[in-house]
């Protein structure tokens, strides 16, 4: 496989890497708190869009792609958030195995 190329001037969308700490409630229960783990910058690429209708309301969901620079931690579960949109972690990989960079697929919900 060749290594894939990215100008480094379109990773220009500031991000925040965020990680969820669960913190336990007085009922036993926990509640999530989200916690910036750290500043990154991305290409942010829209794959696709769905809406589905129930319970009265529509929901909008939309796929993205963020390339990153490669950081070790990054996980499904943690999230990316800018400008008051929020980006769930689906998956992560290195597209070309040279730990330069990776592809998080992500879902945005509410969009």
């Amino acid at each position: 496989m060749a290594a894939l190329f990215i100008d480094p001037g379109r990773l220009r969308s500031e991000c925040a890497l965020e990680a969820c700490v669960p913190e336990t409630d007085a009922m036993g229960g926990h509640t999530e708190n989200w916690v910036e783990v750290a500043t990154v910058f991305a290409l942010i690429e829209p794959v696709s869009a769905a809406s589905a209708f129930g319970a009265g309301q529509t929901l909008e969901t939309v796929t993205h792609r963020l390339t990153i620079r490669h950081r070790s931690g990054v996980a499904s579960g943690m999230r990316f958030g800018r400008q008051g949109r929020i980006f769930d972690i689906v998956t992560v990989h290195d597209p070309d195995e040279t730990a330069r960079y990776l592809v998080c697929r992500v879902k945005e919900i509410g969009a």
